[in-house]
């Protein structure tokens, strides 16, 4: 799912993204919340290549955490590398994602 997040463009994220979710990227854009997440992903998704390392899962009851260190890739834009954590709630047997934050790295 964190995958296709990265490789599948805004739609799909939206869809695995809960309404009121949280999202915190380097400023800027910075902290956004509900639409405003999609306005900026709909210019920022779609990354050809993802690579994840560190992968590590949190996980207490309906609650996970996952936290990585990623490496992504398009044409005619510099490879992106962040340590990210993204936080998802099991609502009725659906992994939605609640927040996701991510911290640019060189």
């Amino acid at each position: 799912m964190e995958e296709h997040f990265w490789t599948s463009g805004a739609d799909n994220a939206r869809a695995t993204t809960a309404t009121n979710a949280v999202m915190v990227f380097p400023y800027p854009p910075g902290i956004l919340q509900g639409d405003q997440i999609w306005t900026h992903l709909r210019e920022r998704t779609g990354w050809r290549t993802v690579v994840m390392a560190e992968r590590r899962v949190t996980r207490c009851r309906d609650i996970a955490i996952l936290t990585y260190r990623v490496s992504a890739e398009k044409p005619d834009v510099p490879i992106y590398k962040a340590l990210c954590a993204s936080t998802y709630l099991n609502d009725d047997d659906r992994w939605l994602r609640i927040s996701h934050q991510q911290t640019a790295v060189n």
